[in-house]
């Protein structure tokens, strides 16, 4: 398994969302983009998939830019890995594969999706709260929602 440029962008930019939108309040992605020193086309792609899968919310005109469509303690890593376009498995084999000479029977596959699925279900039980808190982020993030 590899994560792709792309995927790695989407978790970064959704983590510095999270720290710098800590009040609701939207984030541009000219900011994100110099905070994370990505390109902000780049970003742009990025969160319309992110949008699309309903993890943000886009907010049009001056002070707009993006801010959490539901709270950071409910979004998991693997729902933005996913919306981004990641495929979480280790091999892209389905064992239905015509030209692989072990369709039908393959000793090692199902090795590949034991831990095909032990990585899934650990990006699925880490949101963006837990990552943040880890980093001693969510104290502040947590607190500023409370008080709105």
């Amino acid at each position: 398994m590899r994560i792709t440029t792309r995927g790695r962008y989407a978790l970064r930019a959704i983590l510095t969302l999270a720290r710098l939108g800590s009040e609701g309040s939207p984030v541009s992605i000219n900011v994100l983009s110099e905070q994370e020193n990505i390109s902000s086309v780049f970003l742009e792609q990025i969160f319309f998939k992110l949008r699309k899968a309903g993890i943000v919310n886009s907010v049009r005109g001056p002070g707009g830019g993006f801010c959490f469509a539901q709270p950071i303690e409910k979004i998991t890593i693997k729902e933005v890995l996913d919306a981004a376009g990641e495929a979480l498995t280790l091999t892209p084999c389905k064992k239905t594969d015509l030209d692989c000479p072990k369709v039908g029977y393959c000793p090692a596959h199902p090795v590949w999706m034991e831990v095909t699925n032990i990585m899934n279900n650990y990006f699925n039980s880490l949101t963006i709260a837990s990552v943040l808190e880890k980093n001693g982020d969510i104290t502040d993030i947590i607190g500023a929602e409370i008080n709105t």
